[in-house]
């Protein structure tokens, strides 16, 4: 059966606690990047974190001195949020329809969520509230397909990503969006060691186990757990990723 965008989307909700527990942050060198790139340091900043979820990527950025707005759809992802940053301003909206006035952003950014929406629909609205000079940046957290054990648990899962993954394409959307710009990417290598139930744990909140019947879900967990007894026995999990970081600046 198929599961549509909307469903799969919308089933963080139920899964938000976990989300905010179990998911991996990012490196600093990504924030580093991220101040390259965008032309300008977090510091001082005015910050639009689109699908911020439940603050992981946010938090960093405020810890670096930026004035930091989030915008997510999800009420589950936003009471986290909410709970976890509580002086972080969040709107309710998506990055297809943004309920912020033109230039009132010096960077719009984008943390594992920008698959999540219309490019055509959400890069014309990331630059519509640019300041001139502004930058817009979009990343994730890439399993580290290179490394064996990942390999095999992606093809256990069917979960591959693909030759056109937004991930790696990104640069490419956006330009054939606004031609006129110029998008650069990075890739940067690190690793989080976490013992294997809150790998399990964290597996369990992407979208495609979270929407399966809780016993499909849980048998799949339980096979994946003696799967990856057979790599680390009961010793902590060490999970690479590939942070892949698309950004782009707008004329001055």
């Amino acid at each position: 059966m198929t599961v549509s965008k909307a469903t799969l989307a919308a089933s963080f909700n139920a899964v938000a606690a976990d989300y905010a527990a179990t998911r991996p942050g990012y490196p600093a060198a990504l924030y580093d990047a991220v101040e390259e790139l965008a032309g300008r340091p977090l510091h001082g900043a005015d910050v639009l974190d689109v699908g911020a979820g439940t603050g992981i990527g946010t938090a960093p950025m405020l810890a670096r001195g930026a004035q930091v707005t989030a915008a997510e759809p999800g009420p589950g992802m936003a009471a986290q949020l909410r709970a976890q940053l509580p002086d972080v301003p969040v709107v309710r909206g998506s990055g297809d329809a943004l309920p912020f006035t033109a230039d009132s952003f010096d960077l719009v950014t984008c943390a594992q969520a920008w698959h999540w929406t219309d490019p055509a629909r959400s890069v014309p609205e990331a630059l519509r509230v640019l300041r001139p000079g502004g930058a817009l940046a979009l990343w994730w957290n890439v399993p580290d397909g290179s490394v064996d054990w990942i390999a095999a648990q992606e093809r256990r899962l069917q979960r591959q990503w693909r030759q056109d993954d937004v991930t790696e394409r990104a640069g490419t959307l956006i330009q054939d969006i606004a031609p006129s710009l110029s998008p650069h990417c990075r890739e940067l290598r690190w690793s989080r060691t976490v013992p294997l139930d809150t790998h399990l744990a964290s597996l369990a909140t992407h979208s495609y186990i979270a929407t399966l019947p809780a016993d499909r879900a849980a048998a799949l967990i339980e096979a994946e757990r003696a799967a990856l007894r057979d790599v680390f026995g009961d010793g902590p999990v060490t999970e690479p990723y590939v942070v892949r970081l698309t950004a782009v600046r707008t004329p001055a």
